[in-house]
């Protein structure tokens, strides 16, 4: 192993109980290149799943908890331990049947688990990646939320507490709705609020965007030889005084019993050229893009957090080609990148492609 290469920050091993397929299981990783084989249905992605868990508190696959809990048991738990600048840190997350989500940091309780994210900066290449160019605008805005809830601990504040307050905004519209009556300065309780925080969110996703694009560019031409020219662009109805677009819209809201304007309505329109991704790219060009995505997002995590993000490649082998293989795998060897996961079905072609890297690779077949 290269002497002079140093993390500041990796997992050093996984302990799995009832975690999907997983019933008891342990793991101790490299702390550069970790390649976990095996046929599908074998828990690879669970395994790294797990890893996205213990940094982010929650699935990039299940949208509930209590579907990560392996079927007909009671409780799972997913204990990590970490190395962040020399220091060890235990983190555990277990997720009881009609019990609320628990994360400890050394065995302690966070005062808000929210305080955890970030802690362990980490992003995911997966083959449903594609889909933020092809699905609505939320799949977009909840990637963009994901990025910057790692690094704007406010932003994820004030994003919270404008959900909390939208939905309540979107009850009393549907009370309104249901019992036949209307209440102005009720329904402006909440309105006020909900445009102080939307206003936040608007101004930190517009700096955001300042950061991102360039980075997105640079990749972008990196990944593809550009002939063409990436852009993303942040659309929103949140003005200067979103409080009078909430008023002008208040009809619309009762009509529809939700409220049909805000950040939540937000979207972020990828371009080549001037040109909708969605309608004229190419295969080759919208994999170019959301790889070109993914690494401006390790970029910034890592500027701002000041660690390499661990990088999650689930299954990526089978949607990429050759040359955008062969770019990732050289910034694996020119020590772009820290901790690296990466899971596929094909042991053989994994070997064939990482045989070429230079760092430690540890090899983990779940067949067996």
């Amino acid at each position: 192993m290269n002497a002079q290469f140093c993390h500041d920050m990796h997992i050093k091993s996984v302990r799995l109980f009832n975690f999907r397929n997983h019933e008891d299981a342990q793991y101790e990783f490299s702390e550069r290149v970790n390649c976990v084989v095996g046929e599908n249905g074998s828990g690879k992605t669970n395994l790294l799943d797990a890893v996205y868990y213990l940094a982010l508190t929650k699935s990039s696959i299940q949208k509930k908890d209590m579907l990560s809990v392996s079927h007909e048991q009671q409780l799972m738990v997913i204990d990590g331990n970490f190395l962040k600048e020399d220091t060890p840190e235990n983190i555990t997350i277990s997720i009881g049947i009609g019990q609320k989500k628990t994360v400890l940091t050394n065995k302690k309780a966070y005062d808000r688990i929210s305080q955890h994210i970030g802690k362990f900066p980490l992003v995911l290449i997966a083959p449903d990646d594609t889909d933020m160019i092809r699905d609505a605008s939320d799949t977009r805005r909840k990637l963009f939320d994901s990025i910057m809830a790692q690094f704007d601990q406010e932003y994820l504040s004030a994003y919270q507490q404008y959900n909390r307050v939208l939905d309540q905004r979107n009850s009393l519209l549907k009370q309104f709705a249901e019992r036949n009556y209307f209440d102005q300065q009720m329904l402006d309780s909440y309105s006020e609020p909900l445009a102080n925080f939307a206003k936040q969110i608007s101004n930190k996703r517009d700096e955001f965007m300042g950061l991102f694009e360039p980075l997105v560019k640079k990749h972008y031409k990196e990944i593809s030889g550009a002939k063409e020219e990436a852009n993303i662009s942040y659309a929103t109805e949140v003005k200067e005084d979103f409080s009078k677009v909430l008023k002008a819209n208040q009809r619309k809201d009762l009509a529809a019993q939700r409220t049909t304007t805000g950040v939540h309505k937000d979207d972020f329109i990828f371009e080549l050229d001037g040109h909708p991704l969605k309608k004229f790219g190419s295969q080759g060009q919208k994999k170019s893009f959301v790889l070109a995505v993914k690494l401006a997002q390790f970029d910034l995590l890592e500027k701002k957090s000041g660690q390499k993000p661990i990088l999650l490649l689930d299954d990526i082998f089978d949607k990429l080609d050759d040359q955008r293989i062969t770019k990732l795998i050289q910034k694996i060897d020119d020590d772009t990148f820290g901790q690296i996961f990466i899971t596929d079905a094909r042991p053989e072609r994994t070997k064939r492609i990482l045989e070429k890297v230079k760092a430690d690779v540890k090899y983990f077949d779940l067949n067996r």
